[in-house]
C-alpha cells in the first residue's frame, strides 16, 4: 500500500496568454498572504528557472516546478509533498492555461490546466480587459468550459481603465456566471524588467523587496483575498509519497552566481535528501571549486553577459582544469558553454572559456532554441549510466560554431524529431544544452 501525506489546499494563477500580468499578481498574492502569517508554498507550472526565484523572494519558501510532461507520478508526488508544512499552495501557470506540447510525456502534455487538474487546484484566470469590457466574459467562459473537469475559481480582471470600465466588465462576468475575485486598475509601473529569456533574475532587480511589497499592497486594495483563500482546494487533501532525484555524488561543487543560477529546486532538494553536501562557489568572483569535491556542476544562466569576467577568472579556470584531470565535471546550457574553448558575444568578440571541451558558441547571430528534450545517453554522465533515458528542456539563443568532441547523447524534441544539440564529452567532462529535469520513470 502506498503511503499518503496530507497536503494543503491550493490555487493555480493562470491566464489566457502570456503578458497578461499574472506574475505580478502571483508575487503580490504570495507576499500578501505571507504578511498575514500564512505559510504559503509557491509552485511554477512547467520548466522555468527565473520565476521561482521571484516566488522565493515574495514568500520566503523555495518554489518548486510541477511539470506534467517530464515528471512521472513518483516525482510529482514528491514535489507535491514539499508543501506538507504549508497552509496553502499557490502556483503560477506558464503561457496560456491550455498551452502544452504536441506529444504526451510522462503524465501529460505540460499545460497549466493539467497541473491544476492533477493537483486539484482551482484556476484563477487573470484576464487583461484592455480594449474590451463585456466581451472579456466570453473569453473567460470559453476557458472555463474548454475542460469540464478543470476546477475553476473565477477571474481577476487586470488593467481596468476606469470605474465605468470595471462596471461593464463585471456585468459581462455576472451574465456568464463567472465569479470576479478582483479588479486591478491599469498601472504602468507594474512591469518587471525583462531580457531575452524572460524576466531578469531576481538577484539583479534593483529593489525587488520594495517592488513586491508594492504588488502586495495593490492586491490587498483590489482583490478579495478571503475569497481566494476560500476557493483554494486540493486533491482529496493528500499526495502519494514519491522520490526526488538521487544525488550524482557525495560532495558537489555547484557554481552559483549571476552567470550560473539555473538549477531546479527539486534537484537540489533531492541531492540534499540523499545526503549530498553542496559546496557553492562563484566563477564570477574568480573562485575555484572546492578541491575536496567529488563533482563540479555548472548550471545554466547568463555567461554571455559576463563573458569578459569569466575569461579573466584564472583561479576559476585553473581549479576546473585540476579537478577535471581526475574527477567529473558537468555543465548545462550556459555551464556547457563555459566549459568550451570560446564564447563569442553579441558584438562578435571572442572570450576564452575553460577549454575543457572543444565547444565554440556564438551570440553574434542569435538563434532561438526552445522545447522539451528526450535523451538517450551514449556515454555516462554524473548520476546516469550509458543508455539512460532522460527528460529535459532547452531554452537559449546561442549557436554552435564548433563541437569537435564526441556526442554525449541522442537528443530529440517532444515529438521525437532529432535535434542537433547532442551535448558532448571529453575525458571526465560532460556537457549538454538541455537542462535535466528527471530520468524517465521505470514504470512508464
Amino acid at each position: 500500500m502506498t503511503d499518503v501525506a496530507p497536503t494543503p489546499p491550493g490555487l493555480m494563477i493562470s491566464a489566457p496568454s502570456s503578458g497578461t500580468g499574472k506574475t505580478t499578481v502571483m508575487l503580490g498574492l504570495l507576499r500578501a498572504l505571507a504578511d498575514e502569517g500564512i505559510a504559503v508554498q509557491p509552485y511554477k507550472s512547467g520548466p522555468d528557472y527565473i520565476d521561482p526565484a521571484f516566488h522565493r523572494a515574495a514568500s520566503g519558501r523555495n518554489s518548486f516546478n510541477v511539470d506534467t510532461w517530464a515528471m512521472g507520478p513518483q516525482l510529482l508526488a514528491a514535489v507535491a509533498a514539499q508543501s506538507r508544512d504549508a497552509d496553502i499552495c499557490v502556483a503560477e501557470g506558464s503561457m496560456g492555461l491550455y498551452d502544452g506540447v504536441a506529444t504526451r510525456g510522462q503524465s501529460g502534455f505540460g499545460s497549466s490546466a493539467e497541473t491544476a487538474i492533477q493537483m486539484g487546484w482551482p484556476v484563477v484566470l487573470v484576464v487583461d480587459v484592455s480594449g474590451q469590457a463585456q466581451s472579456a466574459a466570453a473569453t473567460a467562459l470559453g476557458f472555463q468550459a474548454y475542460r469540464p473537469d478543470l476546477p475553476f475559481a473565477g477571474v481577476i480582471l487586470n488593467r481596468v481603465a476606469s470605474p465605468r470600465h470595471e462596471r461593464l466588465a463585471r456585468l459581462g462576468m455576472e451574465q456568464a456566471g463567472i465569479k470576479v475575485l478582483g479588479c486591478l486598475p491599469r498601472r504602468g509601473d507594474l512591469v518587471l524588467p525583462e531580457r531575452h529569456l524572460g524576466l531578469i533574475q531576481a538577484v539583479e532587480h534593483p529593489d525587488l523587496d520594495a517592488a513586491i511589497a508594492g504588488y502586495a499592497d495593490f492586491l490587498r486594495a483590489h482583490v478579495d483575498l478571503a475569497a481566494l483563500r476560500d476557493a483554494a482546494r486540493g486533491n482529496q487533501g493528500t499526495a502519494r509519497k514519491g522520490s526526488l532525484p538521487a544525488a550524482p555524488a557525495g560532495r558537489i561543487a555547484l557554481a552559483q552566481d549571476a552567470a550560473f543560477s539555473f538549477t531546479y529546486p527539486h534537484q537540489l532538494e533531492g541531492w540534499r535528501a540523499d545526503g549530498a553536501e553542496i559546496l557553492p562557489f562563484s566563477p564570477l568572483a574568480d573562485e575555484a571549486p572546492d578541491p575536496s569535491a567529488d563533482l563540479v556542476w555548472l548550471p545554466g544562466g547568463y555567461p554571455e553577459l559576463h563573458a569578459g569576467r569569466l575569461a579573466a577568472a584564472t583561479r576559476f579556470r585553473d581549479g576546473m582544469v585540476r579537478h577535471a584531470q581526475t574527477r567529473p565535471v558537468h555543465g548545462e546550457c550556459g555551464g556547457y558553454m563555459a566549459l568550451g574553448t570560446a564564447l563569442i558575444d553579441k558584438d562578435g568578440t571572442a572570450h576564452e572559456m575553460a577549454g575543457l571541451l572543444g565547444l565554440v558558441t556564438s551570440y553574434e547571430k542569435r538563434k532561438f532554441h526552445l522545447g522539451y528534450r528526450r535523451v538517450e545517453l551514449l556515454t555516462a554522465m554524473p548520476g546516469h549510466d550509458v543508455g539512460a533515458q532522460l527528460l529535459g528542456h532547452e531554452f537559449h539563443y546561442s549557436t554552435i560554431l564548433e563541437q569537435p568532441d564526441a556526442p554525449l547523447a541522442r537528443v530529440a524534441d517532444a515529438d521525437g524529431a532529432p535535434v542537433p544539440e547532442t551535448g558532448s564529452f571529453r575525458g571526465h567532462v560532460t556537457g549538454t544544452f538541455f537542462h535535466l529535469i528527471t530520468a524517465q520513470e521505470a514504470t512508464q
